[in-house]
């Protein structure tokens, strides 16, 4: 019987380039609903202070030789630290070595997508968050009527939303939904009878989120949105008071001798000819006013 040499990580050396690294990286950025609408700001590892507007400046008109008008324009500073999000994916090394450069076609969109979805969930829900802010605590509340999925007064309840965060000063710029909401979109006119969602034309058809135009606005639906306890499918909301940064983009590093935990068991890569690749990135995120937000949800 032929022996098979067991796989040393040195043989997989480069098959994980930087530009492949660099690929995921840009993935999941595509895939983050949150990433795609929010401001993104440089990021040290030693975190960084990003100034925010808390109050607004004031004009008014000054006649000849009388004192202009000053008012302080309230500027605070915010720290936004850096948090690891890591990943493991684990693959069989015949896998690998029958296919070294394709291999990673076949993993890219899935370390992305986990990305993608892990984050969201922390900077809108504080799910499993290192986050000390998200946009589910302190923002407004609409309630969609009708029982899901079957909701009966979408654009109205939409508007509503719309009216609270308007009637509050906030300057709202874009929307975020789960995919969830697709079906609904799909069916909804306004009052003039026109289509409620318009796609964005330039979009190509397997984007990973699907982007368009919501009562004039940007707004993008994709997976990580939804939240079970409450049902929340979507936000509105000013998308300048949130921010998010990263430190460099993925890092990675390959090994066939770990030993990694598999659905709560210990499994030897060595022992079962396996192969790990564990990829981590470093990002940070903060709201400045969730005040500017409004979640959509029902209860029934």
């Amino acid at each position: 019987m032929a022996i098979t040499a067991a796989t040393k990580t040195s043989d997989l050396s480069g098959f994980l380039t930087r530009e492949q690294s660099e690929a995921i990286f840009e993935k999941a950025a595509q895939q983050s609903v949150v990433q795609r609408l929010a401001r993104r700001v440089p990021l040290g590892i030693n975190g960084q202070s990003i100034p925010v507007v808390t109050g607004k400046v004031s004009a008014g008109w000054v006649a000849e030789g009388a004192q202009k008008p000053a008012s302080r324009g309230a500027i605070a500073l915010k720290t936004m630290d850096p948090k690891k999000l890591a990943a493991i994916a684990v693959v069989s090394a015949e896998v690998v070595r029958a296919n070294p450069g394709g291999y990673m076609d076949l993993l890219r969109p899935q370390i992305a997508e986990a990305f993608a979805v892990a984050f969201d969930a922390a900077a809108l829900h504080g799910t499993a968050s290192p986050f000390t802010t998200n946009l589910d605590t302190g923002s407004s509340t609409q309630e969609f009527t009708g029982a899901t999925p079957a909701f009966t007064a979408v654009y109205d309840d939409l508007n509503a939303g719309l009216a609270t965060l308007v009637n509050a000063g906030k300057k709202p710029n874009g929307w975020a939904w789960d995919s969830r909401m697709e079906p609904v979109f799909n069916g909804e006119r306004d009052t003039a009878g026109r289509p409620l969602w318009i796609d964005s034309p330039a979009v190509e058809t397997n984007a990973p989120l699907r982007e368009g135009r919501l009562f004039g606005r940007a707004s993008f639906m994709g997976d990580g949105v939804y939240a079970a306890t409450p049902k929340i499918y979507g936000y509105l909301g000013d998308w300048t008071q949130v921010a998010w940064g990263a430190v460099g983009g993925i890092s990675y590093k390959v090994s066939t001798e770990a030993t990694v935990t598999i659905n709560g068991t210990l499994v030897s890569l060595f022992e079962n000819n396996l192969v790990a690749i564990l990829a981590e990135a470093e990002y940070g995120f903060l709201v400045n006013d969730a005040a500017s937000f409004v979640k959509f949800t029902n209860a029934t």
